[in-house]
């Protein structure tokens, strides 16, 4: 018997019988853009009802430091643009493409500038321009009339930080000033908290929470698991205990080559990891047979195939991975990033198909 989105998704995220495996997806900004172009959609097309996927999520949280301040464009060519923002870091974007900003520079290096610049103005009464209530309420409201699970999202402590004093300064405050970090570290995840009590308190509480939490790069994490125990996991702990008293299974984000790091997060409490990165060295199956009885996965399609546009190698991609990540009820169907311009929508659509088709329990 067919169950809603709302039952599917629960049972996989609890490894129980379910009829097929729920499906998710994320894209690049200016794949939306290539594809309203070229008139498969418009531009307004909601893709989570478009595909007719299993969760929707609705981003609440806004962390810039200063709310005031106006980002301010230091210099401009005719690829790229750089800023200062409200954290005080200077950030260089590109014009033509989807990409993550480039650090230049932070006014953040050390405790002292976080103590005088940052934390005061993360601390106290919640300022409520931080919460997005009006799209959280809509996109709440559309999930329910489809019966799709919700997650509210937003980043945690790790993407917190690094916006804020960089990878570099973080990563050296870790060893060097491991205290700073774990104020830092802490002071997020109050505020991660404190903004959810007001947001579900006005608004009501969604199905899960989703944290965006990048903490490796290629073939490695950003940080031993010793050094994640120790700073970041008891703030990861304190966040996923919050939404956990209030019944909400927790899904967390992480790109990069975080395998070393799986045991600390199923030890924070988190129920599903997503988005297994192959070409950072994730390896889905791998990872099934070792955490599969005790933690969920969603992702760990290589991208790469779709870029293809051969239906041959995304069919190979489906049959190669999904029996054997199927076999503990804890998969959901996603890419193993997200889905960039490259990909034509036909292409998608038919990795969407057989995957529901070959991942029917």
């Amino acid at each position: 018997m067919a169950l809603t989105s709302i039952e599917r998704v629960k049972a996989f995220l609890n490894r129980k019988p379910h009829d097929r495996i729920p499906t998710y997806e994320h894209w690049w900004d200016d794949t939306l853009t290539q594809w309203a172009d070229r008139s498969w959609i418009t531009e307004d097309t909601d893709l989570d009802e478009y595909f007719d996927h299993d969760i929707k999520e609705q981003w609440y949280l806004n962390t810039m430091a200063d709310l005031d301040f106006v980002p301010k464009i230091i210099t401009e060519d005719e690829d790229t643009y750089t800023t200062l923002n409200g954290n005080g870091a200077t950030l260089r974007h590109h014009k033509h493409h989807d990409t993550t900003p480039e650090h230049i520079d932070f006014t953040v290096k050390s405790r002292a500038e976080w103590e005088e610049l940052i934390k005061p103005k993360l601390v106290g009464a919640i300022d409520h321009r931080r919460i997005n209530y009006d799209a959280y309420r809509k996109n709440k409201r559309i999930a329910a009339a489809n019966d799709r699970f919700f997650c509210a999202s937003c980043i945690n402590v790790f993407e917190s930080m690094h916006p804020v004093c960089g990878h570099e300064y973080m990563l050296m405050g870790m060893a060097l000033d491991p205290d700073w970090v774990k104020d830092m570290a802490n002071t997020y995840a109050d505020l991660i908290i404190h903004t959810s009590e007001e947001l579900f308190a006005k608004e009501g509480v969604p199905d899960g929470m989703w944290f965006y939490e990048d903490m490796g790069f290629k073939g490695r994490p950003f940080m031993s698991p010793a050094m994640y125990k120790e700073i970041i996991q008891p703030a990861h702990k304190k966040t996923i205990d919050y939404y956990k008293s209030l019944g909400l299974p927790v899904i967390m984000h992480s790109c990069g080559y975080v395998e070393p790091l799986i045991p600390g997060m199923i030890e924070a409490g988190i129920d599903c990891l997503q988005v297994i990165e192959v070409k950072a060295g994730m390896d889905l199956l791998k990872l099934i047979d070792q955490f599969g009885e005790k933690l969920s996965f969603m992702g760990g399609m290589d991208v790469r195939k779709l870029y293809t546009n051969d239906e041959t190698e995304i069919e190979r991609e489906l049959i190669a991975k999904l029996p054997t990540a199927m076999k503990h009820n804890g998969y959901a169907l996603h890419s193993d990033h997200s889905i960039p311009n490259t990909v034509d929508i036909t292409s998608y659509e038919y990795f969407l198909q057989r995957g529901r088709e070959l991942g029917k329990y």
